[in-house]
C-alpha cells in the first residue's frame, strides 16, 4: 500500500472545506457581515447628508451674492 503525501491530505481537506462552504446558507449572515452592512449604510447616509448640506450652502451663497449685487446698484 502506498502512503499518501501530506500534500494530498491538505488538498483533500481544502476541497472538502470549499465544498461545504458552497453548500452554506447565504440567508444567514454573521455578526461581522451585519456590522459591515450597517457601516456601509451609515457611510451612504452620511454622504447623502453632506451632499444635501453642500447644495443648501451653495444656494445660500448664491442668494447672498445676489443680495450683495442688488445692494451695490
Amino acid at each position: 500500500m502506498r502512503i499518501l503525501t501530506p500534500c494530498f491530505h491538505l488538498l483533500l481537506v481544502a476541497s472538502v472545506c470549499v465544498s461545504l462552504a458552497a453548500c452554506g446558507n447565504d440567508s444567514s449572515k454573521g455578526p461581522m457581515e451585519k456590522t459591515g452592512e450597517a457601516v456601509d449604510k451609515a457611510a451612504e447616509k452620511t454622504g447623502e447628508v453632506i451632499k444635501e448640506g453642500a447644495q443648501k450652502t451653495g444656494e445660500a451663497a448664491e442668494k447672498a451674492g445676489e443680495k450683495v449685487h442688488d445692494a451695490a446698484k
